[in-house]
């Protein structure tokens, strides 16, 4: 909280500080991190569905496969959360945890790839629940272009990319298309300004430095289980 007495210029330089802190924090914190705050946050949402008020970080390990040391450390990073001889209040654990993951702006999502995966992305009620809006499906099959998912996701031609994309404030594309196809839409998604990039088609693809990518491969997935099946058999 800023001191309103204070001048001018030292309001500016509070701001710098903490805008700096933010920087710093931002830099240190690897991907690895971020994703174990979301392992946490769902495990926090479980426990609040079922009444829990406090936990500590040694009962959430136990009651979820964690580490607690590890819970500890991760959350430091953002500042302390705990009370001693309490713990963590589960709900305003979640509302910091969705504020770090930046949860609570309700980002606006396209899917690309009107076929059997784009649509049952498009339809998963998971999403909306977690605080992303899918407000689009792009498809370039004339045949599929005017329809919906059955959730009601309108499906546009990708020809129309960027005017839908500023109109609807598409903040995430999620790419669902043959893998021939996949790294020509990223170039498409990258020019429509679009920052942040789900990848579900195999194969290695390309953004600039200043776009977000991060890719799924269901089939690497699969043969991963299928290497440990084998070492069963």
């Amino acid at each position: 909280m800023l001191d309103c007495t204070c001048s001018p210029m030292n309001r500016y330089r509070i701001l710098v500080k903490l805008a700096i802190k933010r920087k710093h924090v931002s830099e240190q914190v690897s991907e690895l991190t971020t994703n174990r705050l979301s392992v946490y946050l769902r495990c926090l949402n479980v426990l609040e569905a079922s009444g829990v008020k406090t936990v500590s970080s040694q009962s959430l390990a136990q009651q979820f496969q964690l580490n607690a040391a590890q819970i500890r450390k991760d959350l430091a990073n953002f500042g302390e959360f705990g009370v001693r001889g309490v713990g963590y209040y589960v709900r305003d654990l979640q509302q910091h945890l969705r504020q770090i993951l930046g949860l609570e702006r309700r980002l606006r999502v396209a899917i690309f790839g009107a076929g059997n995966l784009g649509l049952a992305l498009a339809d998963y009620p998971g999403f909306r629940q977690e605080g992303f809006q899918m407000v689009a499906l792009f498809d370039a099959l004339s045949a599929k272009v005017g329809q919906r998912s059955r959730a009601g996701v309108p499906i546009f031609d990708i020809k129309d990319l960027r005017k839908i994309a500023e109109r609807e404030s598409i903040a995430i594309a999620v790419i669902a298309v043959p893998a021939e196809a996949a790294q020509e839409v990223v170039n498409q998604v990258v020019a429509a300004g679009i920052k942040a990039i789900l990848n579900f088609s195999p194969g290695t693809l390309r953004a600039p430095e200043d776009v977000k990518l991060k890719s799924v491969d269901l089939t690497v997935s699969l043969e991963s289980l299928s290497f440990y099946l084998a070492q069963e058999t």
